[in-house]
């Protein structure tokens, strides 16, 4: 059963400029040290920060918290499965709100704009 939905957009360039910014400060608030580690292994980097962080928005939808009641940026993350498709991992605050649910993530891009939606379902486990 589908408990909710979210969706987010987000601009490469806008990223881009919060990367030239602020640097490791925002990398670290806002990412993963194995988020960080595969962006910067990819030959448009900023494509893929701003694929994340539009489905760390569209995830934090669907747990109902937005990026606050203690669930940030970096501990939604976004990982690749072995047929590289994105999965979501969730820690601390973000996985209490997750618990008993699955959550489906679609990411789509063209040269400057990203777009994510995804899907929680509630778990046969939970």
């Amino acid at each position: 059963m589908i408990a909710s939905t979210g969706i987010d957009i987000a601009e490469v360039k806008r990223v881009e400029e919060a990367v030239a910014r602020w640097g490791k400060r925002f990398l670290d608030k806002v990412y993963t040290p194995s988020e960080i580690a595969f962006c910067q292994s990819r030959p448009n980097k900023y494509q893929s920060y701003a694929a994340r962080f539009a489905a760390k928005e569209a995830v934090s939808k669907c747990l109902g918290t937005g990026f606050q009641r203690g669930v940030y940026p970096n501990l939604i993350e976004i990982v690749d499965n072995e047929k590289s498709r994105p999965t979501v991992k969730l820690h601390g605050r973000a996985a209490e709100y997750g618990r008993g649910y699955l959550i489906h993530l679609s990411l789509s891009h063209d040269r400057s704009m990203v777009v994510a939606v995804a899907v929680m379902e509630k778990s046969d486990n939970g």
